[in-house]
């Protein structure tokens, strides 16, 4: 039996505001295969417990957590999210604007979940000395 998953499970499963529990391991479960490919700009996992531990490894590093969804398109074994996370950590704030590229296997499930988005400019942008290298360093990259 293949699970249908729609715009709005996305949405309510990539939305998560502060002060609000994450997803719990049976809510990913319903979503995510097994044996699901996790990657995003600072690690690769593979399997769903190392997805969560990921995920469960970033809630406890912050003081909170939000994901706010702005738009979600599904097309055929492929599903796409544009989102804005944001961090607190130590009373300050960071705001990473992102997206999320799903592929769904022949069950319905999600089997690769990767997420893009700038992780060095928002982290250490705000950053006295490193901040301007930062930007410096981006700005060559560009020019």
């Amino acid at each position: 039996m293949s699970k249908i998953i729609s715009t709005e499970d996305l949405k309510k499963l990539f939305t998560k505001p502060y002060g609000i529990n994450p997803p719990t391991r049976k809510k990913w479960a319903e979503f995510y295969n097994d044996n699901v490919i996790f990657i995003d700009p600072t690690q690769e996992t593979q399997g769903l417990d190392c997805y969560i531990a990921a995920q469960e490894k970033l809630v406890k590093r912050c003081d909170d957590v939000c994901l706010e969804t702005h738009a979600i398109s599904i097309n055929n074994n492929y599903g796409f999210i544009e989102w804005t996370m944001g961090l607190k950590i130590m009373g300050k704030e960071f705001i990473y604007p992102g997206t999320t590229r799903l592929i769904f296997s022949d069950n319905g499930l999600i089997k690769e979940h990767r997420d893009y988005f700038d992780f060095c400019g928002p982290t250490f942008g705000p950053v006295p000395i490193l901040g301007s290298f930062i930007r410096w360093l981006y700005g060559r990259f560009v020019s």
